[in-house]
C-alpha cells in the first residue's frame, strides 16, 4: 500500500463505509469463471458518463488525447474496488516543476531555426501550453554542462570581490533565462555552485578527482585529488567571508538585470569528488560556512537551502541543522540522486522545511523508453516523500548529450547538427505531471488494497483532481477510480502513462 495507508487504516471499516459490509465479512472469493467474465467486460456496466481530460503516452504514441468522458459505474463487488482517491487528505503544496539552465543547453537550442526555437520555448515555458516549467536552477560559475571551466572571480586573494564579474553568463546563461522569462514572466530561479573559485580550494583545481573510464583528461595532479569526507574549501574565516560575498555579488548582479534569485544552496553534491567542477565538504565545514553566507545575503531576499544532498543519509543534514548558528537560516532542503533515500526521514522530522528535488538523475544519453519509466519512479519517490519542486536536469542537449567532461546524459530535448529536434520520452513522462499539476496544488492520498498503487494524485487550486497513473503491463489494464460516492472506469493502454483531470 502507499505511504498514506501504512498508518493502521482499517480496511474492513473502509469497505463497510462504502456499503460492502457483507462483502467485507465474506470469506469466499469469486470463481475463476466469474473473474474472467468480469475482466473481459472490464467490470460492472456503466450507469452514466463523467466528463474528464485524459491524455495517454506509450512508447510509440506520445501525448494522445483519449475519450473526453469516462463511464460511471456502481461498485457491486469488492473486486471492483481498485483505488480510492481521498481528496480531503492533503499533503505538501506543489510549487512547480522545472529544469536546469546551463551553457550547453542554450548552445543546443541555438542550433534551431528562430521559428523552431520559439516553438520549443513556448512548449517548455508558456503557462498552460506544454511543460509549464516554472522553477529553474542555474549554476554559480561552471557546472559540468558549461562549455569549459570558469568562475566569477579567478583573481587569487581578491577577498573583497573587486574583480567579480558575471560577464561570462551574458554569453549563454542569461539569454536562456530571458528567453524563458519572455514566455513565463513569473519564472523562479535558484542557484548553486559546482565549485568555488580555484584559489579558495585546498587543491587549487576546479575538479577533485581524476578521469576514469576513458573520460578526457582534466589536468588534475595526484596531489590535488580529494575525497568524500574532506573539506576541499579552505576552512578560514577570510575565505568564508569572501565566499559569502561571492554569493551576494552574484545575487546582486542578477537582480540588477531584473532576474531575482529566490534561493541558493551552498554546494552541488557536497560529498562527491568529481572530474568536473566540484568541491567536497564535510557537514562540519558546511556548518561553519552557512552563518557567513547568511550574513552576506542579509536583506537580499534570497533564501538558503541545505543542499544539494546526494546521499541516502539524513544524518548529513541533521549534523548541520543541529548547529544553533545554522538552523535559523535554513528554509529548506535540496536533494538529488541517492538523496531521495534521506528525504522521507528529513521531511518527517522537519515538516516545516520545504523539500526540492534539485536535479533528476541524468541517464546515459540514450534517451530511451526504459529510462523514461525510471523517470516516473523517481518522480513518484520524491513527490511521495514530500518534494514541493521537481527539477529535471538537461532541458536541451546536442544529439549525443555529451558534457564538456565526456559523460553522455539524457535531456528533455535533443538537437542535431542540422537543427532538427526531438522531444524525448523523459519529456513526455515529465509533462504528464508538470502540464496538469498547477502551482498551489496539494498532493492527496490514495488507498488501494488490490495493488493499484502505481499512481499519484493531486488537488489543484480550482479543486479539480489530477491523477497520473502508469500501466506497466504489456496488456491493457482496467482502472476504477473511486472519488467519494462515484467510481469512474478507464482502460489504460498497455505500457502507458496516463493523466486524468476530473
Amino acid at each position: 500500500m502507499t505511504e498514506e495507508n501504512s498508518g493502521g487504516v482499517d480496511r474492513r471499516a473502509i469497505l463497510c463505509g462504502l456499503g460492502f459490509a457483507a462483502l467485507a465479512a465474506a470469506t469466499t472469493t469469486p470463481s475463476m469463471a466469474q473473474e474472467q467474465a468480469r475482466a473481459a467486460d472490464h467490470g460492472p456496466p456503466a450507469t452514466g458518463q463523467v466528463p474528464v481530460t485524459w491524455v495517454s503516452t506509450t512508447r510509440d504514441k506520445p501525448w494522445q488525447a483519449m475519450p473526453g468522458q469516462l463511464p460511471l459505474i456502481n461498485l457491486t463487488s469488492v473486486t471492483d474496488l481498485h483505488v480510492m482517491v481521498q481528496a480531503d487528505q492533503m499533503f505538501q503544496t506543489i510549487e512547480g516543476f522545472g529544469g536546469c539552465i546551463h551553457e550547453r543547453g542554450w548552445q543546443a537550442l541555438s542550433l534551431l531555426s528562430a521559428t523552431a526555437r520559439a516553438e520549443v520555448l513556448e512548449e517548455l515555458f508558456t503557462p498552460g501550453k506544454g511543460a509549464n516549467l516554472r522553477i529553474c536552477r542555474i549554476p554559480i560559475g561552471a557546472n559540468d554542462y558549461a562549455l569549459d571551466w570558469y568562475s566569477h572571480n579567478e583573481t587569487a586573494g581578491d577577498f573583497g570581490m573587486e574583480k567579480f564579474s558575471i560577464a561570462r553568463d551574458h554569453r549563454l546563461i542569461i539569454p536562456f533565462i530571458r528567453a524563458a522569462r519572455q514566455r513565463c514572466p513569473d519564472l523562479s530561479l535558484w542557484a548553486s555552485p559546482w565549485s568555488p573559485p580555484t584559489w579558495m580550494k585546498t587543491n587549487g583545481h576546479y575538479a577533485t578527482a581524476k578521469p576514469r573510464m576513458g573520460l578526457p583528461d582534466n589536468g588534475i595532479r595526484d596531489d590535488q585529488v580529494r575525497e568524500e569526507g574532506q573539506d576541499t574549501f579552505i576552512q578560514e574565516e577570510r575565505y568564508f567571508r569572501a565566499y559569502g560575498l561571492y554569493f551576494r555579488r552574484f545575487v546582486d548582479e542578477y537582480r540588477k538585470l531584473g532576474l531575482p534569485i529566490g534561493m541558493v544552496m551552498p554546494q552541488n553534491e557536497f560529498n562527491s569528488a568529481q572530474v568536473f567542477p566540484s568541491c567536497t565538504w564535510t557537514p562540519a565545514g558546511l556548518a561553519r560556512f552557512i552563518p557567513y553566507l547568511a550574513e552576506a545575503l542579509q536583506g537580499s531576499g534570497t533564501d538558503i537551502f541545505f543542499g544539494t544532498l546526494e546521499r541516502a543519509d539524513a544524518s548529513m543534514f541533521e549534523k548541520v541543522y543541529a548547529d544553533p548558528k545554522v538552523q535559523p537560516h535554513i528554509k529548506g532542503v535540496g536533494a538529488q540522486w541517492a538523496g531521495r533515500g534521506a528525504i522521507p526521514f528529513i521531511h518527517h522530522a522537519h515538516p516545516e522545511l520545504k523539500i526540492y528535488q534539485s536535479e533528476q538523475e541524468c541517464g546515459n544519453g540514450l534517451n530511451d523508453w526504459r529510462f523514461a519509466r525510471f523517470t516516473w519512479q523517481m518522480m513518484k519517490d520524491f513527490l511521495r516523500a514530500g518534494a514541493s519542486v521537481y527539477d529535471y536536469w538537461n532541458i536541451a542537449a546536442d544529439r549525443n548529450g555529451l558534457s564538456s567532461w565526456g559523460w553522455a546524459q539524457n535531456s528533455m530535448i535533443s538537437v542535431d547538427e542540422a537543427g532538427n529536434h526531438r522531444f524525448n520520452p523523459d519529456y513526455h513522462v515529465f509533462k504528464h505531471l508538470s502540464h496538469f499539476v498547477q502551482p498551489g496544488a496539494k498532493r492527496i492520498a490514495t488507498v488501494s488494497y488490490a495493488g493499484y498503487e502505481n499512481l499519484l494524485a493531486f488537488r489543484n487550486p480550482d479543486d479539480r483532481i489530477v491523477i497520473v497513473a502508469q500501466n506497466d503491463m504489456a496488456e491493457p489494464m482496467p482502472l476504477h477510480l473511486t472519488l467519494g460516492a462515484k467510481t469512474l472506469r478507464a482502460l489504460l493502454p498497455a505500457d502507458s502513462f496516463n493523466s486524468f483531470v476530473i
